[in-house]
């Protein structure tokens, strides 16, 4: 492949709201984009935004069909796709191979299971195609990484010092992987500031203002400053339609998009976690409480069998057991000072989940994580942007480090163990009052919980383990007598009942 080749042209196959968006951004900087997609109404779009924005129409030009989309390429043709995951991208994939050629590179942008991007890489493989992806979390081989990267850093944001926030995150499915785990963490991060949310609302009787005032001040200063998600939770609390209605107030309590297979990736980060022994309980307990969001039909009919509401998910807006203002709090600014301290440590907790079980993955599937530079696309541009996490307390951690570790926790370093340990108060406190007045608060207690039994080597799983041994033979490790502590069978056993 010819060394500084510069890419001026590209093709974007599916133009919904994340691919019409990119292409916008080549486009802009004076990149030729021929668009692709099943409608040609959704191309419309694109090139109607593209107006409104004043890129030249020059710039962009449309097709139906594979053949004239790759002829319109350059070689080597660049391919970016945004597309629905699952097999679709199989069905894409199979009408370009006959026009593709060795050397030809597909970004898949998508979010796609990391074992499907890996199943196609080895399609693209035996024609010397190169297919790479997601774009600003990429996992690709240097040569190719080299061509694509200057491309890439065109659509990427930039953190506060000017530098883009995209680079050589690892090798085959590493991309996909990291992004899935990502979204994972975003999860967990979202239902922690909705619980606060909540609880400031009904719990203290604050007004959208007052709430919206809290998280701005939240993303200001302190360990939540320059979140992403607190900042946009600000915005939210104030934003009102065309009659000055406040449009929150409006939003039903209801998350559909893991039924409607727009979203696959909370589903398969908290599969992940379970198959590499991995505890995440901010992120599986976060994404149960999406689940159970997304049927308010069974909701409403299981709350009327408890005897309350009519079973119609149209008119009832109430709860058998409904969330209660908080007993007198004599120092309001305390307990919101608590809440903060509560949602960061949360917050952390999630980044920590997702970090170990990246980490568990990078070994099994040998990806080759470069976690320093995975934090620099984690900086800005994405949902889980969190200043403080990644720029002060992770950052310096994983880019110190002059040799791969042969395990990368940040539990194990005592600046995350100090901030989640100092944060700890603050969470049982939040926790304990949303609790005694039947708050809704999956991912903060979660979190709580996580802490206690990750810290401990004292936990109830003794008697559980018993029983284990009474009705199955299981075996068990005698105190005193387990020297590592690694996850083995153990090598006692006990007739508990005389035969």
């Amino acid at each position: 492949m010819p060394e500084n080749l510069t890419i001026k042209k590209i093709a974007m196959i599916g133009c919904g709201s994340m691919g019409g968006g990119m292409a916008q951004l080549f486009a802009e900087n004076g990149i030729h984009v021929s668009l692709q997609d099943p409608s040609d109404d959704q191309m419309n779009v694109v090139l109607d935004a593209a107006k409104q924005s004043k890129i030249p129409s020059d710039r962009f030009n449309k097709h139906t069909d594979y053949k004239s989309l790759c002829e319109s390429l350059d070689k080597p043709k660049v391919f970016f796709w945004s597309l629905p995951h699952g097999t679709l991208g199989d069905g894409v994939l199979g009408g370009l191979l006959p026009y593709l050629e060795k050397g030809d590179i597909v970004v898949d942008c998508g979010n796609e299971h990391w074992d499907n991007t890996e199943r196609r890489q080895g399609k693209c493989v035996t024609k010397g195609i190169r297919r790479r992806g997601p774009s600003m979390c990429p996992g690709a081989d240097d040569e190719t990484l080299s061509l694509v990267l200057p491309l890439l850093r065109i659509a990427a944001a930039t953190d506060p010092d000017g530098k883009p926030c995209v680079g050589r995150v690892g090798t085959g499915g590493a991309g996909h992987y990291c992004k899935m785990i990502h979204n994972g963490i975003e999860h967990g991060m979202m239902s922690a500031i909705a619980e606060a949310y909540s609880l400031m609302r009904t719990g203290l009787g604050m007004n959208l203002d007052e709430i919206g005032e809290v998280f701005d001040q939240w993303n200001s200063t302190g360990e939540l400053q320059g979140t992403f998600l607190i900042w946009i939770s600000r915005d939210i609390c104030r934003t009102k339609d065309d009659k000055g209605n406040r449009v929150l107030d409006t939003v039903e309590d209801k998350v559909v998009q893991d039924y409607t297979g727009e979203e696959g990736t909370g589903v398969w980060s908290n599969t992940e976690a379970i198959e590499h022994h991995v505890p995440a309980p901010t992120l599986t307990t976060a994404h149960y409480l999406r689940i159970a969001s997304g049927d308010r039909h069974q909701r409403a009919l299981i709350q009327k069998t408890f005897g309350v509401g009519s079973g119609s998910p149209k008119s009832d807006h109430t709860s058998v057991f409904p969330p209660q203002k908080l007993d007198p709090i004599p120092d309001r600014p305390a307990f919101l000072e608590d809440l903060r301290m509560a949602v960061y440590t949360a917050c952390l907790a999630a980044y920590c989940q997702g970090l170990i079980l990246i980490d568990r993955a990078d070994k099994a599937n040998h990806f080759n994580i470069d976690y320093a530079e995975l934090l620099q696309v984690w900086k800005a541009g994405c949902i889980i942007q969190a200043d403080y996490i990644s720029k002060h307390l992770l950052h310096p951690i994983y880019s110190t480090r002059q040799t791969k570790p042969e395990s990368t926790n940040p539990l194990l370093e005592t600046s995350v163990a100090s901030d989640l340990k100092r944060g700890f108060p603050s969470l049982r406190k939040a926790v304990a009052r949303a609790v005694e007045a039947d708050h809704v608060v999956p991912a903060l207690s979660a979190t709580l919980e996580y802490m206690k039994y990750q810290t401990s080597t004292e936990l109830p799983t003794g008697f559980y383990e018993a029983q284990l041994d009474y009705f199955g033979k299981h075996m068990f490790d005698v105190k005193g007598e387990d020297e590592d502590g690694r996850p083995e069978t153990g090598k006692a056993h006990f007739e508990w009942k005389a035969a």
